[in-house]
């Protein structure tokens, strides 16, 4: 089977979200999903604001960082992210995502991600018209799709996130640009079939693969249901 919507010839990508690891054996987890053919390590970072939550810091990703090969993929789930680019560009991001509805200026966040010299991303959460994106994607490395409810772990994927991730295919498609498209939230084998035949190449999945008895055949199945 194949999808009129995927990229051609995209490699696609697994991204464990470490919102679901053990803390207690993080770094041992964050090795094991490295060596078990991890493409990107994905951190949720939140404020308590944005969303009800809170999680990580630049220490974090500074822990990480040199024992980590792979690109740290930095979701920032933030009210006001100009106020943490800095913090986690010297930390050692790779790509920084922030929202397009953040209470901030999101071009001259991009711009600030852009000239701190790492990777611009750009979300969307599943009720937000994905056309808010448009006049974005000339700066944009990623486009980040919620497929949950963004503040917590281990939600179930929102029955029309399909339809998100079409429209958000056929934006970047009609730019020319090489954009990924990534999607977050009830990411499983079962889910990332649905996400990749929408035009989704890049699946950042935590509980389906830290919480499961395989970690490693669990993100190899991600990675089999995604490749279409």
């Amino acid at each position: 089977m194949t999808s009129t919507n995927a990229p051609a010839n995209a490699k696609i990508i697994v991204a464990p979200s470490i919102l679901s690891a053990d803390l207690w054996r993080l770094g041992e987890q964050v090795q094991e999903a490295e060596c078990a053919g991890a493409d990107w390590i994905h951190v949720d970072v939140m404020d308590g604001h944005f969303v009800p939550n809170l999680s990580f810091g630049p220490s974090v990703v500074k822990c990480l960082r040199p024992h980590v090969q792979i690109p740290l993929d930095v979701h920032l789930m933030v009210r006001k992210p100009t106020d943490f680019i800095e913090a986690f560009a010297k930390a050692g991001a790779d790509y920084l995502t922030v929202h397009i509805e953040a209470e901030d200026d999101i071009k001259k966040a991009l711009l600030t991600i852009k000239n701190a010299g790492v990777k611009t991303g750009l979300s969307i959460k599943p009720d937000t018209d994905p056309a808010r994106i448009k006049p974005f994607l000339d700066l944009l490395d990623l486009v980040l799709v919620m497929t949950v409810q963004p503040g917590f772990g281990g939600q179930g994927f929102l029955p029309h996130s399909p339809a998100q991730i079409r429209a958000v295919r056929g934006l970047i498609d009609a730019s020319g640009k090489a954009v990924r498209l990534e999607v977050d939230g009830g990411i499983n084998a079962q889910t990332a079939r649905e996400a990749a035949l929408a035009g989704a190449d890049a699946f950042v999945a935590g509980s389906a693969i830290f919480a499961a008895p395989n970690p490693a055949e669990a993100l190899r199945a991600i990675r089999q249901a995604a490749t279409i």
